[in-house]
């Protein structure tokens, strides 16, 4: 036993300990309660994020077809990774696809190649994910990235799409305002049920508002579409290291510190390498990158899963359960957003979204040496600048990087 399994293994006894020992009513507990919790996660890491995923897909030229074989896929490969890895290693590992990686791809939109660029930008990111497994001091220069940074670089591309429920609420206030107002209401009863609350009306409304022939669709299972990827250099600059970055910085490091919270050290390398080469075997399918999740992680990993910590794995286990059933609605879900009002999905969209930026604007401006730096960042990544055909987030992580290091060079 290796030092990281046996200190792992002292927090979890003490953590039972603490809760009465082996013999305690507390640990006796059944596995109806971490089932149900991973359940109930995979629900609302669904119905909160659901159309953000496709959404980015659009954005970069699927079409409602191939959108729906990506988000299938990566239903179904975080389904089956959720399911390996808490079997394998007893912990309850959770993972989810990027959503900050669905955001980039709605703000970066379509690239020269269309979609099959931005397939072979998902297949690199993946290809960087498995690097950061396998090669360590790969793992560490991705550590080194300043989070105030990549905090700043999430909050700048998460700007425009935050701002839409309000601008939503002024263009069509009949359809948006009930959207905004279950979010808010529900909010204040029970936080975590919000979002989906919030998704719930929206969908509603656009069933709604059906035109007479309803939905476009042949039938309700998810067809496969392949997609010939296509390799170019606006791809791995404008998607493939942006892409990879916010998922390291803003899906794979709190996922870890909310393991690491909750008594367990996630077994890092295998994780990343499992989800690099997941990502780059959905990518031909349409689907982008897998991480570590961070929220629905907290809610499988803390105590409301179980109150025996060697007993939450059976959460995260009936969570990748739970998304391959889930990735079965996603025709309807596509046909569902293709269908619906634009200003409607984007209320729904935003409000989604308002929590990830709260956090990244909170993480990029929580360091008052590097606040300077980190604006520059955000509001290089705000401005839909671009540059040779590289766009905002990229040039938002140079232009902060330098004055970073102007800043250091200046005060010495």
């Amino acid at each position: 036993m290796d030092m990281r399994t046996e200190a792992r293994t002292t927090d979890l006894e003490r953590v039972n300990q603490a809760e009465g020992g082996p013999g305690s009513p507390r640990r006796s507990a059944g596995l109806t309660q971490p089932i149900l919790a991973g359940i109930i996660a995979a629900f609302v890491g669904f119905a909160s994020t659901f159309t953000v995923v496709l959404q980015g897909f659009t954005a970069v030229g699927a079409t409602q077809a191939q959108a729906a074989s990506g988000l299938l896929a990566i239903c179904i490969a975080q389904g089956v990774l959720g399911i390996v890895l808490s079997q394998r290693y007893r912990i309850p590992i959770t993972i989810a696809w990027s959503t900050p990686g669905s955001v980039l791809l709605a703000a970066t939109g379509l690239i020269q190649g269309g979609f099959p660029a931005a397939v072979g930008a998902f297949i690199l990111a993946g290809v960087l994910i498995i690097a950061a497994g396998l090669i360590k001091p790969f793992g560490r220069i991705v550590s080194a990235i300043p989070p105030v940074l990549a905090s700043a670089m999430l909050a700048g591309i998460l700007l425009s799409l935050c701002l839409a429920p309000a601008k939503a609420v002024g263009l069509q206030p009949g359809l948006a305002l009930p959207v905004v107002l279950v979010w808010a209401i529900v909010g204040r009863i029970r936080r975590i049920w919000a979002v989906p609350a919030a998704v719930a009306t929206a969908v509603a409304l656009i069933v709604w508002t059906l035109p007479p022939g309803g939905l476009a669709i042949d039938h309700a299972i998810p067809d496969v579409v392949f997609i010939v990827p296509s390799f170019t250099f606006q791809g791995l600059i404008s998607l493939a290291i942006p892409l990879f970055i916010v998922t390291m910085a803003s899906q794979n490091l709190p996922g870890i510190a909310v393991m690491r919270a909750n008594g367990y050290e996630p077994p890092v390398g295998p994780v990343f390498l499992g989800t690099g080469i997941a990502s780059v075997l959905v990518a031909p399918l349409g689907g982008h990158t897998l991480n570590f999740a961070a929220i629905t992680a907290a809610m499988c990993a803390g105590p409301d899963s179980h109150p025996d910590p060697a007993r939450r794995w059976v959460a995260s286990f009936a969570g990748g359960v739970a998304y391959l059933f889930l990735g079965l609605g996603a025709t309807l879900a596509a046909a569902l957003v293709t269908a619906a009002p634009q200003v409607l999905i984007q209320a729904a969209t935003g409000l989604a979204l308002l929590g990830a930026f709260g956090g990244a604007l909170a993480g990029a401006i929580g360091v008052a040496a590097h606040r300077d730096a980190a604006i520059v960042t955000f509001v290089t990544a705000a401005s839909g600048l671009s540059f040779f055909g590289v766009g905002a987030a990229f040039w938002g992580i140079v232009a902060g990087g330098a004055f970073m290091l102007l800043n250091r060079k200046w005060s010495r």
